[in-house]
């Protein structure tokens, strides 16, 4: 009798475990980008510095590149980590560097922002 409830406690951890590990990985990798949870290309600023905590991509360029923002309870983890943007709103980084979509991108697998003014580019795993 003793097992059953013993399976059902490792069950539950593993279920929460799981839970645990999507809040920490907000993008996917699907072929060599890395996307958002829609499917849409994420990318990278040249002018945000890898480790800062913060992004520089504020007001109309936000407009045009929209962050991938973070919820108060997220949890950094690994790779991912959680960076502070002037409006006060958290954004999601990779390997230190903010990320972003890119509002002229109009489907899943659009690649539009690569290399745009020479200093964006896709965010690579």
């Amino acid at each position: 009798m003793k097992t059953l409830p013993t399976a059902a406690a490792l069950l539950l951890a593993a279920a929460l475990t799981a839970c645990a590990g999507n809040a920490a990985r907000p993008a996917m990798v699907s072929g060599d980008v890395l996307t958002g949870s829609n499917g849409m290309t994420l990318y990278t600023f040249d002018k945000d510095v890898a480790g800062s905590g913060k992004s520089v991509c504020n007001g109309p360029c936000a407009n045009n590149w929209p962050p991938l923002y973070a919820a108060d309870s997220d949890t950094a983890s690994g790779d991912y980590s959680i960076v502070s943007r002037d409006d006060g709103k958290k954004q999601w980084a990779f390997r230190g560097k903010p990320l972003y979509y890119w509002v002229k991108d109009q489907k899943p697998g659009d690649r539009s922002g690569d290399g745009f003014n020479n200093v964006w580019r896709v965010a690579r795993p």
